[in-house]
This record gives structure tokens, C-alpha cells and sequence, in this order.
């Protein structure tokens, strides 16, 4: 049975148990935090996750004893998300003596901070680094960074507190208990008393039925199971489902929408599961994007690059890939590296299962082939085939945290140079995601030579009819695509090892 409308929102702040009620259920952590716990640390740049300025770090029991410590946009974030959560803002990050943290003390010391109105998310982001990596590498801080703008510092002084904070003491500066590091220089991970406490204080949080919440005339139903997701969505076919509102959040702080009743998938037990079977990798509809795209790395380390360059690393922590499939954007960019692996949508409304082909999801703008009720359960991906040459391409004006003018996926099954089969899943070119299935025809059982690479190349520049738009023009991502395919052949063809690279160059030296 379903807790009652009454029960109140359950926390930890900043190390202390708090309980909400009264509030809406569309209230953004954010907000809580600033308007009524007048903590103002947390900053509103941008109020759709892509300035970072509103960095918190939540903590979530294993259920093991130990907690995994994930930052995330608190001005995305649903308040009702957080029950049964820890908090911690840039406030909590201080030692009760007044000593600085040593992300903060780094920071301080590289000059890392001008104006100060960044500084917090970037101490936020920093600490989650801290607790997850021992001495982190370049590349780890600029991905735990990618999602923090700051107009002043040029970042490079950022950069160097990263590098520099692992080497201050943290006993100095007090940073003991779940202020300290997360991992040692072997890599084992440090797990303080004090977190276990907290682990366990977490765990008599959890809920073992159906949570539903209301305020302001609002309500938010979170279903353990997914017998009582289904049984929500049965009972209101129309309410809205949200999982990691990455997307969700800015139609409330973008368009003030009223959303009426939510149905939450993220305390779905079975819908986080990520299941790594014989023949398919199944990812739960609630697994964070962060936890699909470590599994699927596994069996295609060719994504690594186009999975790290999705969103930023609070977006991924909260996103889901079920939520990013179910949205249907036409940009989104795990669609079309899926739809080239090959990958099914599982739906289930009732008891009733059914699972389709992804790009058959996908009916019209924004619309897909899911009925009320219904909803998506799970992604299943096939394992790796034998001779797969796989590639994955993300156009955009920037590197990191921007959207696609094109993003374009090619799974390519070889025996020698003859194409067994081809798969190719296109981003920002029609107005759903995409598979080439013209230009497949012109691969499959060909030869793979560089005048087979140039026919599918012109083939798949005509298949489309994109549009202009801020991003690109219509003629930039027919030509990009064309331009792609021979990209691929370059890498993958006869000539691949020939002195033909790509280089990436950081502004930040």
C-alpha cells in the first residue's frame, strides 16, 4: 500500500536530518536551499545545469556501509528527489574549527577565484572529485569540470587547485570524517565512521512502499517496484513520469509549467539495475546516465570520448538513459550511437511487456510509440559482435557541455574488407533520431574500399533533409555527414594507421 499525501519530504543537510512537507513537489533544491534554509552559497547562473554555479554533492547509501558521492545541479533537482539523501553545500564544506577545506584551500592558493560567483559550484565539483579520486589526472578534472563556467579566471588556475589539493593535508585542515578523501594511493576506498553512520542513518531512510508527497496542491508518487510503477501509471495514465529532470526541471524554472501529479522512476529498485547478460547488456530505465555509459564502455570503449562529452558530469550523475530515450529530442546523443549497436526499448504498461527496435520508437517530433500507461522500463543493448568496427562522432561548436549540429554512429561488422552488415544512427539532422538505412544498403555486402566509403558518403549526405538552425545550416550537416563517413573510412579502411590524426588542442594549455 502507498504511504498516505501526508508524509513529509526526508534529508540529510549538511549532516543533519531534516524533514519537509508543504512545499511543491515541483520546488527545486535550489530554491529550498536559498528562499528557506537561507543557505545562499549555492549560486542561480543559469538555472537549466549548464553554469554549474548551483553545485551540491549528494550522497546516497550503497546499502554496504559505504556512500557514492555524486555532484549534481541543484537547480535542476527536484526536492521530493532528495529523500532518503544527504546534501552537502559548499557551507558544510568548512571544519567546524574554521579551517578551510583543502578544495577550498587549493582554490585560495592557485588564485582560482576573482569575481567569487562561480567559486562555490567549482568547490562542489572539486570535493566530488575529491572524494572519488586519489591524485586525478588532467583529463579526470576537466571532465569533473566540464560542467562549471567562469568568465574570469580563464581556468587555468581552477585546473591547478585540482592538481594541488590532493597533496594538502587533510588533517591539517580538519577535512576528517565525510569531509576527507575518498580514495587512497592504492585506490581502496577510504570509508570514515562517520560515514558509516550516515550510510546507515540513509539506509533507516529507505522507503519499503510507495511515497507519495503533496504540496501546494501538487503531488509526487515514487514507487519502489515496478509492480507499483505500473499500478501509478495505470491508475493516472497521464500524469507525468520523471527520472533525472535533467530536461523535466527546465520546463519548471524555464516555462513555469504546472506538470499536475509526478511519478518518479528514481526509487525503482529494479529500474537502476544494469544487467550484463549473454546476449544483451539491459540498462534499467532509472540507471544514471554515468552508470549506462560505464557499462556499455565496457563492451564499446569506442563511446568513451562521445559518452564523456555528453553533458557534464552533474548531468550524467542525475540523467538517466532511460529518460534521455523516453524524451525523444532529436539531438539527443545516446540515441543514435544506440540505434547503431542495435539496441531495443522495453516498454511495459500493466503486466504486459513489449520491446521494440529504438528507431521504431521514434514516430514524429517529440512523439514516440509509448501509449498512457506505459512506460519505458529498460534499454537493451546486444553484446559486442565479432569484427565490429564502431565509431562514434559528436559535432558541436564546443567540446564540451553543448548540443549537437550533428552526431552520427557507425557499427560496422567486417569479415576482411567486406562489409558484413552497417549500422548507422544519425543526431540533428531530421526531426527524430535517425538510421541511415539507404546508405546501409549501399555498404552492406560491398567490398570496404575508399570508392565504397565515398558512394555511402554521398548516399548518406542525401538521405536527410536537415534544417537551418542556430547550430548549423542545413547544407553544413548534410556535407558533415558525408564528411564523416570518410572520417570513418580513414580510420577503419585499408589506409587506417597511415599518418592521417586528429588532434585535440585545450585552451587552457
Amino acid at each position: 500500500m502507498p504511504a498516505n499525501g501526508n508524509d513529509p519530504i526526508r534529508l540529510v543537510l549538511n549532516g543533519e536530518r531534516v524533514d519537509v512537507a508543504g512545499v511543491s513537489p515541483q520546488t527545486t533544491l535550489l530554491s529550498w536551499l536559498r528562499e528557506t534554509r537561507q543557505l545562499a552559497g549555492s549560486k542561480e547562473g543559469c538555472a537549466e545545469g549548464d553554469c554549474g554555479a548551483c553545485t551540491v554533492v549528494v550522497a546516497e547509501s550503497r546499502g554496504d556501509g559505504t556512500l557514492a558521492w555524486k555532484p549534481v545541479n541543484a537547480c535542476l533537482r527536484l526536492l521530493p528527489s532528495l529523500d532518503g539523501k544527504a546534501v552537502f553545500t559548499v557551507e558544510s564544506l568548512r571544519a567546524p574549527s574554521g579551517a578551510l577545506h583543502p578544495v577550498q584551500q587549493a582554490l585560495v592558493e592557485c588564485h582560482g577565484s576573482q569575481c567569487g560567483f562561480c567559486t562555490p559550484g567549482f568547490a562542489m565539483s572539486l570535493f566530488g572529485l575529491y572524494k572519488n579520486a586519489h591524485a586525478p589526472s588532467r583529463e579526470a578534472a576537466d571532465d569533473a569540470l566540464s560542467g562549471n563556467l567562469c568568465r574570469c579566471t580563464g581556468y587555468r588556475p581552477i585546473l591547478a587547485a585540482a592538481e594541488r589539493m590532493g597533496a594538502i593535508d587533510p588533517q591539517a585542515c580538519g577535512a576528517t570524517g565525510w569531509r576527507g578523501p575518498g580514495v587512497a594511493a592504492d585506490g581502496s576506498r577510504i570509508v570514515s565512521g562517520e560515514e558509516q553512520l550516515l550510510a546507515a542513518q540513509l539506509d533507516a531512510l529507505r522507503r519499503d512502499r510507495t511515497f507519495v508527497y503533496e504540496g501546494e496542491g501538487q503531488r509526487w508518487i515514487a514507487p519502489v517496484d515496478a509492480d507499483g510503477l505500473a499500478a501509478a501509471c495505470a491508475a493516472d495514465p497521464d500524469a507525468r513520469i520523471v527520472a533525472g529532470a535533467t530536461d523535466v526541471g527546465l520546463w519548471i524554472t524555464k516555462q513555469h509549467r504546472d506538470l499536475g501529479t509526478l511519478v518518479w522512476t528514481g526509487a525503482v529498485r529494479e529500474l537502476a539495475l544494469v544487467r550484463a547478460g549473454r546476449e544483451a547488456i539491459e540498462i534499467g530505465a532509472a540507471a544514471t546516465l554515468a552508470d549506462a555509459f560505464d557499462a556499455l564502455a565496457g563492451d564499446y570503449p569506442e563511446l568513451r570520448e562521445a559518452w564523456q562529452r555528453f553533458a557534464s558530469v552533474p548531468i550524467r550523475n542525475a540523467g538517466t538513459l532511460g529518460g534521455n530515450v523516453a524524451n525523444g529530442s532529436p539531438i539527443g546523443d545516446s540515441m543514435p550511437a544506440l540505434i547503431a549497436l542495435g539496441a531495443e526499448v522495453v516498454l511495459r504498461k500493466g503486466s504486459t511487456v513489449r520491446a521494440i527496435p529504438l528507431e521504431d520508437f521514434y514516430l514524429a517530433y517529440r512523439k514516440t510509440a509509448r501509449v498512457p500507461g506505459e512506460f519505458v522500463a529498460s534499454v537493451r543493448v546486444p553484446r559486442r559482435a565479432d569484427g565490429l568496427a564502431l565509431r562514434a562522432y559528436k559535432l558541436s561548436k564546443r567540446r564540451d557541455q553543448d548540443i549537437s549540429a550533428v552526431f552520427a554512429a557507425f557499427a560496422l561488422v567486417l569479415d576482411g574488407d567486406r562489409v558484413v552488415s552497417a549500422r548507422i544512427g544519425c543526431g540533428g539532422v531530421a526531426a527524430t533520431p535517425q538510421r541511415a538505412v539507404a546508405t546501409e544498403a549501399t555498404l552492406a555486402g560491398s567490398h570496404w574500399t575508399a570508392a565504397t566509403a565515398e558512394a555511402a558518403a554521398r548516399a548518406l549526405e542525401g538521405e536527410f533533409t536537415p534544417i537551418d538552425d542556430m547550430r548549423a545550416s542545413a547544407a553544413y550537416r548534410r556535407r558533415a555527414l558525408g564528411n564523416l563517413m570518410r572520417r570513418l573510412w580513414l580510420e577503419t579502411g585499408a589506409t587506417a594507421g597511415a599518418p592521417t590524426r586528429v588532434e585535440q588542442v585545450s585552451a587552457t594549455g
